[in-house]
């Protein structure tokens, strides 16, 4: 096993120890417990198991009542369907997360990168009014994301003034 791959699994595991212990310690409800358990099971998403972390994800947000834990679910639920090239469903995932928390700069960003990549689509089917539109959503999306984390995103900062787009 690789070197990343040793510390990746120890991460995790270290990760599932202290979640455990917190779990106990701290007073939540038997719900919020279970929803927890749900949402911490990203080893099927981490896998590649994508049906399976959904799953998981549909099961936390059914138990889960808080918004902000919430936001993160729907966030990574997102993430799934990002990666399985569902881009519709990602962007209205993440949509719903910045409603319950609008200070998620990654759920802006992934926004822009799918608005991006829908542009350089336009752009290869020759329509430059429709690509010029969907790089005008992304700068709006890399734009608040830079805005909740200035010193990120710096390949998106550079894309931003190349093209203009940078206020």
């Amino acid at each position: 096993m690789s070197r990343s791959g040793i510390n990746g699994n120890f991460i995790d595991k270290t990760f599932s120890i202290v979640a455990n212990i917190l779990l106990r310690i701290i007073p939540t409800t038997s719900g919020e417990k279970e929803a927890f358990t749900y949402y911490r099971d990203m080893s099927a998403q981490s896998e590649g198991n994508y049906a399976e972390a959904l799953q998981n994800y549909y099961e936390a947000m059914r138990l889960e009542i808080d918004p902000y834990d919430r936001s993160y679910i729907l966030y990574n639920i997102g993430l799934i369907h990002t990666r399985n090239g569902e881009h519709t469903k990602a962007l209205e995932y993440y949509f719903r997360a910045l409603e319950r928390n609008p200070f998620l700069p990654q759920a802006f960003n992934n926004m822009a990168v799918i608005c991006h990549y829908r542009g350089e689509q336009a752009v290869q089917q020759g329509d430059s009014e429709i690509a010029e539109a969907w790089f005008d959503q992304a700068a709006e999306y890399w734009k608040q994301a830079i805005a909740l984390t200035p010193g990120n995103y710096i390949e998106a900062q550079n894309w931003l003034k190349i093209t203009r787009r940078f206020e």
